[in-house]
Order: structure tokens, then C-alpha cells, then sequence
């Protein structure tokens, strides 16, 4: 996530606004912190409870953290530097709900920041709740953004298997573009 920040240009991580949408147990928001996000400067929400409340027991008082349903938070438009997304729309699988959240939390973005996009790109077989969000949906869900993406996460089935012979597998075999199933993209929202 570092270098992300700094390919586009933010030194100044402790200045910059973030609100993580399905912040979970807090573990993206810690590993902010220790990036140089100031604690007052980040938010998260999280629509379960029992993650919700791992979360407040991990992470300072400083960092705002709501329970609930995010298209409910108020929020103040173009409040944020960025918009955090960790595999959330992979677990939505109306489409037009998924358009009204990242309609939602576009207007969030201030101009010149972006959304944080992190999920996988391909369906997977064994799980019908979960489904993959190609680039080309990314697209169409944030059309006024600028996408750079790359892919990030090798395929777990095949990570698992890898690393039972040798934990240093994954490294090998994640070098291979083709095997990576999840994306890290950033969509920056324009100057007015």
C-alpha cells in the first residue's frame, strides 16, 4: 500500500482523510497507522457487530468507528482523500445496489483523491455468496474515475497448495500475472 501512496504522491500521509468502508476487525486501519495516518484522520464502518467490536478493542479512541450500513452514515461530500475498499463489492451481488454504494461513496471522494480498491476479479466456485469484480465492472461503477490497477494476490487455491510444499513457493509462483486473481487499483477522483 506504501507505494501506491507514493506513486501518487502523497509524503504526507498524516494530513490525508480515509474512510475504510467494511473495516472489519481493524486490521487495515491499524496497518495505517503504522503507514503514518494520523488516528484522527481515519474512520471506519463495519456492518458486523461482533468485527465492529474486535475492532474497537484494537484500535485507538482517536479513529472513528460507526457500525451499521454505510449508505446510512452521514458523511459530508468530498470530506475524504480516499475511500478504502477491501473486498466488499465481491460480496454484493446486486448490481444495482453495488452502483448506488460507489455512487455513495464517490461523492465522499474529494477531488484529487481516490478510491482505494482492493477485491478479486473471478468468481469463486466453492462460495455462491461472493462473485468477482472484473476491472471492466470497476470501471463502469466509478465511470468519472482514473484507474491504475494492478493485479496483487495469488490465486488461493494455488497459494495453498504452493506453500505446503514450500512457504518461498509463493513468491515464485505470484510473479506470474496470470495466476493472480485479486487487483489493488486506485481511481482518482479529477479536479473539478
Amino acid at each position: 500500500m506504501i507505494a501506491l501512496f507514493l506513486a501518487i504522491g502523497w509524503f504526507d500521509l498524516e494530513r490525508r482523510r480515509l474512510i475504510e468502508v467494511g473495516s472489519g476487525s481493524g486490521g487495515n486501519l491499524l496497518e495505517l497507522l503504522r503507514l503514518g495516518f494520523d488516528p484522527s484522520n481515519l474512520r471506519g464502518v463495519e456492518l458486523l457487530p461482533e468485527r465492529h467490536a474486535q475492532a474497537r478493542r484494537l484500535l485507538p479512541e482517536a479513529i472513528a468507528l460507526h457500525l451499521g450500513d454505510a449508505m446510512k452514515l452521514p458523511v459530508d461530500t468530498e470530506s475524504h482523500d480516499a475511500v478504502l475498499l477491501s473486498t466488499v463489492f465481491s460480496s454484493i451481488l446486486d448490481d444495482v445496489f453495488q452502483q448506488q454504494l460507489a455512487d455513495t461513496l464517490w461523492d465522499w471522494v474529494k477531488p484529487g483523491g481516490g478510491v482505494l480498491w482492493y477485491d478479486f476479479t473471478l468468481n469463486n466456485p466453492r462460495n455462491p455468496d461472493v462473485r468477482g469484480v472484473p476491472l471492466h465492472r470497476v470501471r463502469e461503477l466509478f465511470p468519472r474515475g482514473r484507474m491504475v490497477s494492478r493485479r496483487v494476490t495469488l490465486a488461493p487455491p494455488i497459494a495453498r497448495r504452493v506453500t505446503r510444499v514450500h512457504p518461498s513457493l509463493y513468491t515464485f509462483f505470484n510473479a506470474i500475472p496470470l495466476l493472480r486473481t485479486h487487483v489493488l487499483a486506485w481511481i482518482e477522483k479529477p479536479l473539478h
